[in-house]
């Protein structure tokens, strides 16, 4: 085989792997009960600005968002927001500046989440790792949907799985 032919067919199977390896997910539950997303949403933080016109409402400093027995804490918050017949409804929640959500004994954390609170879907990026008991799972992207608990870890998969000895 020539040098040129197998460098490259070197180079394709190497593409290919790491193409899978990117492409990883694994499964995962979160919180183990449907969560309740019809509940109120609290927002505690250090400062608000909030701007009528856009519907946005920018929490800063320790902001902590609390929905039943979901938990989110970041440096920074924007909740966005509509007027509908029965008033205001949260639309969004823009999580940034480093996120832990809990829900449960379940934990997750990176660097930025979004909550469409309305689908009851929560999307957090950047470095995450999910905490379940003894188990980690660690990767670029977590989709969960709360209404089933079901979610995806996603990009470069990194997992410790542990035996429980009861």
């Amino acid at each position: 085989m020539p040098r040129l032919t197998r460098i490259t067919a070197t180079g394709l199977i190497a593409l290919v792997f790491m193409a899978s390896a990117v492409a990883a997910q694994v499964a995962i539950g979160f919180g183990g009960t449907p969560h309740d997303s019809d509940e109120p949403v609290e927002v505690v933080s250090d400062s608000l600005r909030i701007d009528q016109e856009t519907g946005l409402a920018v929490f800063t400093g320790n902001v902590v968002v609390v929905q039943g027995d979901l938990r989110m804490a970041a440096a920074e918050v924007r909740v966005t927001y509509f007027e509908n017949a029965d008033g205001t409804e949260v639309d969004r929640v823009l999580a940034s500046g480093g996120v832990l959500m809990t829900r449960g004994e379940d934990a997750a954390e990176g660097q930025n989440a979004v909550y469409t609170v309305d689908s009851g879907e929560v999307v957090m990026t950047g470095s995450v790792l999910v905490t379940q008991g003894a188990t980690t799972v660690a990767g670029e992207r977590l989709t969960i949907d709360l209404n089933t608990g079901d979610g995806v870890v996603s990009g470069r998969v990194r997992t410790v799985l542990s035996r429980d000895d009861d």
